[in-house]
């Protein structure tokens, strides 16, 4: 496991390395990076993939006592973590949660292209039954405790307000016990976690819309058509407000995709890789301007008032 230091506090994340265009995948609340481990292996050989635990619960390592944890500040820790790595060109793709979306208004320069999957959007935020159970929970002194404790049953993460209606099929046990170990054992985590529920407004959110608007990157909105947690109608409401961007549809899915249907999504994640022209390298010029046939662009050349060409 690797990790930097960004002003919240140190962030782990794995490094697939090697070559190929470089994605960097962001996972949700209460998880780490491992729910993405179905598609990085689908994605080897092709991509180095880059995975970010957020401090949303699922994370190791405590954020400083006076981080801002509020949404935003959350959000642009993926824009943090991209400068501090000095990530050029890079595919960002989110799921479940949609705080992703600061770093990608936010760093455009250092983006190839973005892929919205299944997450929090526009009013849906806290999202669903289980964001807005855990997000009430966080009001009340001791209530994020209580329901943590209470998914050391594992009987009871299969709870719509658990994990329940976040994925169709149980996410295995060990995977799960993965992401909420840190929550159980340490204090520091689950304080991290409160400090960022108690934040959260409803229009943290909305707070993005004008600004992907005028998002210029390529973009691939995949949501699942079964979520029961963020409304399918807000892929389509993505599509719209984002210009050009394409929306596809996963069956037999819930919010988390990664789990439910891995291969189908990184098959989408390579298609979108595969359509998008190559970076240039430093210093490389452009390629000339070609006509829809194929044929070389003729470039007006500016003249002299002598008639000449200033070159």
């Amino acid at each position: 496991m690797n990790q930097v230091q960004l002003s919240a506090g140190p962030i782990e994340y794995t490094d697939t390395g090697g070559p190929g265009p470089t994605v960097v995948l962001v996972p949700g609340l209460s998880m780490n990076g491992s729910v993405w481990r179905k598609v990085v292996s689908e994605l080897s050989g092709v991509a180095r993939c880059l995975v970010p635990t957020l401090p949303l619960g699922g994370h190791r390592q405590p954020m400083h006592p006076d981080a801002d944890l509020s949404p935003r500040a959350v959000g642009l820790l993926v824009a943090e973590f991209l400068d501090a790595l000095d990530l050029r060109d890079v595919t960002l793709v989110g799921n479940d949660s949609g705080l992703f979306l600061f770093a990608a208004v936010e760093r455009p320069q250092r983006l190839r292209g973005l892929i919205i999957t299944s997450c929090e959007a526009f009013e849906n935020f806290p999202p669903g039954l289980p964001g807005t159970g855990l997000w009430r929970a966080a009001r009340v002194p001791g209530g994020v405790s209580f329901l943590v404790n209470n998914l050391r049953l594992r009987p009871l993460r299969r709870l719509p307000m658990a994990f329940g209606w976040m994925s169709r099929r149980p996410v295995p046990a060990e995977v799960a016990d993965d992401w909420l170990e840190p929550l159980f054992r340490q204090r520091a985590v689950r304080r991290d976690l409160v400090r960022y529920l108690r934040a959260a407004k409803k229009k943290d959110l909305l707070a993005l819309v004008e600004p992907l608007r005028s998002f210029d990157r390529p973009t691939l909105v995949v949501w699942a058509a079964d979520d029961r947690v963020m409304p399918p109608e807000h892929g389509q409401r993505f599509a719209d407000l984002i210009p050009g961007a394409r929306l596809v549809t996963v069956p037999d899915s819930y919010t988390l995709i990664p789990e439910d249907q891995p291969a189908v999504l990184a098959g989408h994640i390579r298609d979108f890789l595969a359509a998008q022209p190559e970076p240039r390298a430093p210093g490389q010029p452009a390629p000339e301007p070609v006509s829809r046939a194929g044929l070389p662009v003729a470039v007006p050349v500016r003249l002299t008032p002598g008639g000449r060409s200033p070159r």
